[in-house]
């Protein structure tokens, strides 16, 4: 709990105290985020099998969370659900990359152009600034690693920007799919400066109001990411 003070002193009687007090996360939360991290970092394999009791060993919870994680991730689309068995860890398909690719186009040229009406100016300054801070981190840093966290806090803010808790959602949940089949090329250096030029030009047409523009800019930013899977990845079904 934080309790703000004015030049360091205590607060005088008949003033108001604000208090801060963050919500705790819950175990259900934890044991959610632990497993799907665990998918699309790599560490659960294709195919494999996740089984209850083990997991909840090594989280060292009981077996509800852990059960309630596996059955929204199910949900999602992280993992399926085999009669008698449980659960294992879906197979990647090119099918489903194409799929998600071209849907969260369609959704993130909507939200870029929300985006450009309706964002304020401290929004795009943030992108501004996720858009300095990544360049930084590779070229100087030599940090591409830290790029997945950067990409995905660009896409996130140009959601909000849109004005729109739906369509983040929806954003949200695409990005997440694809970052299960993105994450291996996002580490690559040449990738990520490719990926940080389309948020460029993205941010571009965001200050410029070019509605022609942001839509071109969208969906080959996309494109590129569909093709940086595609080269990194031994696709063996083409569905």
């Amino acid at each position: 709990m934080r309790i703000s003070k004015q030049n360091g002193n205590s607060a005088s009687p008949g003033k108001k105290i604000r208090l801060s007090i963050k919500p705790p996360v819950s175990i259900r939360e934890k044991v959610y985020h632990s497993i799907r991290e665990g998918i699309l970092n790599g560490t659960f394999s294709q195919g494999e099998r996740l089984i209850e009791s083990r997991l909840a060993g090594q989280i060292h919870t009981s077996r509800t969370p852990v059960r309630e994680a596996l059955h929204t991730l199910e949900r999602e689309g992280l993992l399926e659900s085999i009669p008698r068995v449980g659960y294992k860890v879906k197979k990647i398909r090119w099918s489903e990359v194409e799929e998600i690719c071209e849907i969260r186009a369609v959704n993130e040229i909507l939200a870029a152009r929300w985006a450009m009406e309706r964002m304020k100016p401290e929004q795009l300054k943030a992108l501004e600034e996720n858009v300095a801070a990544s360049k930084h981190e590779i070229i100087h840093d030599g940090n591409p690693k830290s790029f997945v966290y950067r990409d995905a806090e660009f896409h996130d803010l140009l959601a909000r920007a849109s004005g729109s808790p739906r369509l983040v959602e929806l954003c949200q949940l695409l990005r997440r799919h694809m970052l299960r089949y993105r994450m291996e090329s996002l580490y690559m250096g040449e990738t990520a400066l490719e990926a940080i030029d389309g948020h460029t030009r993205i941010l571009e047409c965001l200050r410029n109001k070019d509605e022609k523009g942001i839509e071109r800019a969208v969906r080959n930013h996309l494109e590129f990411a569909k093709k940086s899977i595609q080269s990194q990845v031994p696709w063996k079904e083409r569905e």
